[in-house]
C-alpha cells in the first residue's frame, strides 16, 4: 500500500513539474473564472432581488458556482494528457517497469486535484477582493475547496477512463463539449433553485456538479446545514472512489491490448 502511494506521488510530481514550467497556463485558466465572476456577476447582479438566493449580493452566490465550474472544466480534460502519453509511447514504456498501474492512472488525477485546490483558493480570494462575503469563514471555504477537488477527481478519473476507451482526441473533445453546458445549466450555478423550473430542480438533485455547489454554499453561509453538507460531500466521495476504480479497470483493459 505504501509503495503504491509513493509511486503515485512520484507520478504526480512528474505532472506538477510540467505545470510549474508553464506558469502562463495557470494564468490562462483563471481568465474564464474572472469573466464569470466580474462580467457575468455584474450583468446579473440585480437577479438576487427575485429572492431565494440566501445572500445579499449575487457575487456571494456566484463564487461557489464559479469555483465548482472551474474544477469541472479543468478536470474533464485529464484524459487528453493520458491520451498524449499513450500516443508518444510514454505509457507503454512505463508498462515495462514495476510501477503500480494505479499510480500510472492516478498521477494526473492527484495533480489535477492539487491544481484545482490552488485555483479554487485563488477564485475565492478574487471574489473577496470584489466584495464577496463568506460568513462561514475559513472552514466554509475549506469545505468548498474539498467539494471542488472531489468533483474534479470524479471527472478527472472518468476522463482518464474515456481516454483509455476511445483513444481519439476528437471523441474526448466532442463528449466533453456535449456534457459541459448541460451539467452547468442543469444546476444551481447561476440561479437559485426556487427560481428554476421544477423539472430542472429535480434533474439538479442528481447532478454531482450541484452537489458540490450546495455543499460549498451551505458551508460558507451564516446558517450552515451540516446535514446537506455531509450528505453531498459523502456522495461525491463515493462517486470519486467509483470513478477512480473504473479508470484503473479500463487501464488494465488497455494493458492487455498492447
Amino acid at each position: 500500500m505504501s509503495t503504491a502511494i509513493s509511486q503515485t506521488w512520484y507520478m504526480t510530481r512528474r505532472h506538477l513539474m510540467v505545470f510549474a514550467r508553464q506558469p502562463a497556463y495557470a494564468i490562462i485558466t483563471l481568465i474564464q473564472p474572472v469573466i464569470w465572476l466580474f462580467l457575468f456577476g455584474s450583468l446579473f447582479k440585480k437577479v438576487v432581488e427575485l429572492g431565494g438566493f440566501g445572500t445579499t449580493t449575487y457575487l456571494d452566490y456566484l463564487v461557489p458556482g464559479v469555483v465548482v465550474m472551474s474544477a469541472l472544466s479543468s478536470n474533464m480534460w485529464a484524459g487528453m494528457g493520458t491520451l498524449e502519453e499513450m500516443q508518444r509511447g510514454t505509457l507503454n514504456r512505463f508498462l515495462t517497469t514495476p510501477v503500480s498501474r494505479a499510480a500510472l492512472m492516478n498521477g494526473n488525477v492527484v495533480n489535477n486535484g492539487l491544481v484545482t485546490a490552488l485555483q479554487s483558493v485563488i477564485i475565492v480570494l478574487l471574489g473577496l477582493l470584489g466584495g464577496a462575503d463568506y460568513p462561514g469563514g475559513v472552514g466554509g471555504v475549506a469545505v468548498l475547496v474539498l467539494a471542488s477537488v472531489l468533483l474534479g477527481t470524479v471527472f478527472g478519473a472518468l476522463s482518464n477512463a474515456l481516454g483509455m476507451l476511445v483513444r481519439e482526441r476528437e471523441s474526448i473533445i466532442g463528449i466533453n463539449t456535449f456534457l459541459l453546458l448541460p451539467l452547468t445549466f442543469l444546476s444551481s450555478a447561476f440561479m437559485a433553485p426556487s427560481q428554476m423550473p421544477s423539472w430542472m430542480r429535480h434533474v439538479a438533485d442528481f447532478n454531482p456538479l450541484d452537489w458540490a455547489m450546495v455543499a460549498g454554499r451551505s458551508a460558507m453561509s451564516a446558517d450552515t446545514d451540516w446535514g446537506a453538507v455531509g450528505g453531498r460531500t459523502a456522495a461525491l466521495l463515493v462517486l470519486a472512489v467509483a470513478a477512480v476504480w473504473l479508470s484503473i479497470r479500463t487501464f488494465r483493459s488497455y494493458q492487455r491490448s498492447v
